[in-house]
């Protein structure tokens, strides 16, 4: 039987990627026309979407055209002598190459700064958080003597090991501090909070099933005991989503520059785990990050939706200035070797060398896309 309900799924996730990837490459488009504007060099045409051309929707003063176009998966930026010489004084070839760097690398700081943003904005206004789900407590354990409640045992796994439901207690918070889900989508920095505090009295604010929040006192295990692996509390667990909570300006600018930093450095981290695992390719291509998408659409968080929109501002940042040709990088690299070599590159064969990295680019992504759609077997 087809598979509709599957189908819509991915037919919507798909629609939201267009959805992030077309004001994404927008913005980057639109660092550098800002910028190339701003030192007076001649603009052709703003583009919306790519070509082919659907509509001409207007033309400014200074002659640049603003164009809708058919392929709604970005947009471009057409400059007079991008790609070769020029006589027009006001051609992007003619500018210093400072100025020509500058509009190069716009685009890449527009897409750093609104991930600053997005991170930023959700740390002040809604950070989610994760909690701890108590699924069954141990007889005579702290846990027990500061009253949590486990959920209900509703099946037992082949190896004869419980399972139980999520209507016991949600622990949302220790001592005060909540832990964002954002900076430890597992959990652990709750559990390893208790752990690092041995015969220590500790406030547990509680969720209860009923959804009435209160304040619990326990006391963890010795040292000797946490460190035997009886717990500090002695509950199991499982990492369940808390709630959003609120940071003041400073603190939520100073986590927004953080994140950007973290989300800017992952793809850095997976480009190295990339090149040692060629067989088995830990990054995802387009179809992989469709995946994604379905995933977080899954968690039932909207603001996880927003954080993945600016984790991909970051990713395309940090992508683009990789000096690797037709990306803006690797234009500033060939800007770069044109002036060391007195400008004995000719256009031919920096045209070559842009085809040549395009080429590439479209291989590693279909290659991705063979290990993301399950033709090539990724290894776990």
């Amino acid at each position: 039987m087809f598979d509709f309900i599957g189908l819509g799924n991915g037919l919507i996730n798909v629609a939201l990627l267009i959805v992030f990837l077309l004001p994404l490459v927008l913005i980057h488009e639109l660092g550098h026309f800002l910028v190339a504007r701003r030192a007076r060099v001649t603009v052709h045409e703003f583009g919306v979407g790519f070509p082919p051309r659907a509509k001409v929707l207007g033309t400014d003063s200074q002659g640049t055209e603003y164009t809708l176009n058919w392929l709604p998966i970005g947009g471009f930026v057409r400059m007079e002598g991008e790609e070769g010489r020029s006589a027009d004084p006001n051609a992007f070839i003619n500018k210093s190459l400072r100025t020509r760097l500058l509009i190069l690398l716009a685009g890449v700081s527009m897409n750093l700064v609104l991930a600053f943003v997005v991170f930023a904005g959700i740390a002040g206004f809604a950070d989610p958080t994760v909690g701890a789900q108590v699924l069954h407590v141990q007889l005579g354990s702290p846990a027990e003597q500061a009253g949590l409640l486990g959920g209900l045992q509703v099946d037992t796994t082949p190896d004869g090991i419980p399972v139980y439901d999520n209507s016991g207690d949600r622990i949302i918070a220790v001592d005060g501090h909540y832990f964002p889900t954002l900076d430890d989508p597992t959990g652990t920095a709750l559990v390893n909070y208790m752990r690092a505090r041995p015969s220590t009295t500790i406030t547990l604010t509680v969720r209860h099933h009923d959804g009435t929040v209160t304040d619990l006192v326990a006391t963890t295990r010795s040292a000797v005991d946490i460190a035997a692996g009886k717990g500090a509390l002695g509950f199991g667990t499982a990492a369940a989503l808390g709630p959003n909570i609120q940071h003041g300006p400073i603190d939520a600018m100073v986590i927004g520059a953080r994140r950007t930093v973290d989300a800017a450095t992952l793809i850095f981290r997976g480009i190295g785990d990339f090149l040692h695992n060629l067989g088995n390719p830990p990054i995802s291509g387009p179809v992989g990050v469709v995946d994604a998408i379905g995933q977080v659409r899954d968690l039932g968080s909207p603001i996880l939706l927003v954080y993945l929109f600016g984790l991909l501002s970051a990713n395309l940042a940090v992508v683009n200035a990789l000096p690797f040709p037709p990306l803006d990088g690797g234009r500033v690299a060939v800007a770069l070797i044109q002036k060391v070599t007195g400008d004995r590159i000719s256009v031919a064969a920096e045209r070559l060398a842009y085809l040549a990295g395009f080429v590439l680019l479209m291989a590693l992504l279909a290659y991705l896309t063979l290990f993301d759609t399950g033709v090539f077997q990724r290894q776990v």
